[in-house]
């Protein structure tokens, strides 16, 4: 039986497409985990081509069965072989995947040390050009609490306080740990938060945010200056959103910067 591929027939309009794909599938990969060795996880997946003027559709069955072959090994460190299969199979100049998902990290109260389960959402995002060049970028979201300095300022007792996101992207030279760019966005806000609290911590986490108020500019400013003295990012896109406990709309701060090289 001759079936016809109408995706390789010629469009009627010689338009360019920089990406089409397909988006919002759910699979599983493993994340390397700094304590454990891997973690299991189930990522939203999107993959993309371009498609020149020339051809009237991309074969989309072609993107799942890339991730088939890939599914024991989908990780960081297979991106680069993925988008040049991809690119390959699909007859493409460029090809794009993005990668986002829950990690998890076993996180001690900071009194009683009692143990819960904290959830970041993370991402990878690849793109491999004609010329074979590989753009990889790693992307993290992290809970955090921040006081309002000026509200601390102007009242005799207490002061608004709010749990807000930190996102995080960046470019890097070389293999970094998830864990410790979380952490560094945890140490930028006015206190980190927990899975779990006893009345001790909740104590501690209360008093820690009051003696260390920030606006949302504080904190973008805070994570951007860190990333800016560690040699191994080259740009970095920092925002910082607060869901305000006194109003009703949330702040939020952006910084975007190359990384200049130290001399």
């Amino acid at each position: 039986m001759d079936l016809t591929d109408v995706q390789n027939h010629v469009s009627p309009r010689t338009i360019d497409i920089d990406k089409v794909g397909v988006k919002n599938i759910s699979y599983p990969i493993v994340v390397l985990d700094k304590f454990k060795g891997t973690q299991h996880t189930v990522a939203r997946i999107n993959m993309y081509v371009n498609l020149p003027h020339r051809h009237k559709g991309t074969h989309m069955s072609r993107f799942i069965e890339i991730l088939s072959e890939y599914r024991r090994d989908i990780s960081l460190k297979k991106i680069g072989a993925i988008l040049e299969e991809t690119r390959r199979r699909l007859n493409a100049h460029s090809a794009h995947i993005e990668m986002t998902f829950p990690y998890f990290i076993d996180k001690a109260a900071p009194v009683t040390k009692a143990r819960g389960l904290m959830e970041y959402i993370c991402s990878f995002a690849g793109s491999l050009d004609e010329e074979g060049r590989l753009d990889l970028v790693v992307g993290i979201t992290v809970p955090i609490t921040t006081l309002c300095p000026c509200s601390k300022e102007i009242s005799k007792v207490g002061a608004h306080n709010q749990r807000g996101e930190v996102r995080i992207q960046v470019r890097y030279k070389k293999f970094f740990w998830i864990e410790d760019l979380i952490r560094l966005a945890e140490e930028c806000a006015s206190c980190e938060v927990y899975a779990l609290l006893k009345r001790q911590d909740e104590k501690y986490v209360t008093e820690k945010a009051y003696t260390n108020p920030m606006f949302v500019e504080d904190v973008v400013r805070e994570i951007a200056h860190r990333l800016s003295q560690d040699d191994n990012f080259t740009w970095y896109a920092v925002e910082s959103e607060n869901f305000e406990s006194i109003h009703n709309h949330s702040a939020y701060a952006y910084i975007e910067s190359k990384v200049s090289s130290k001399q």
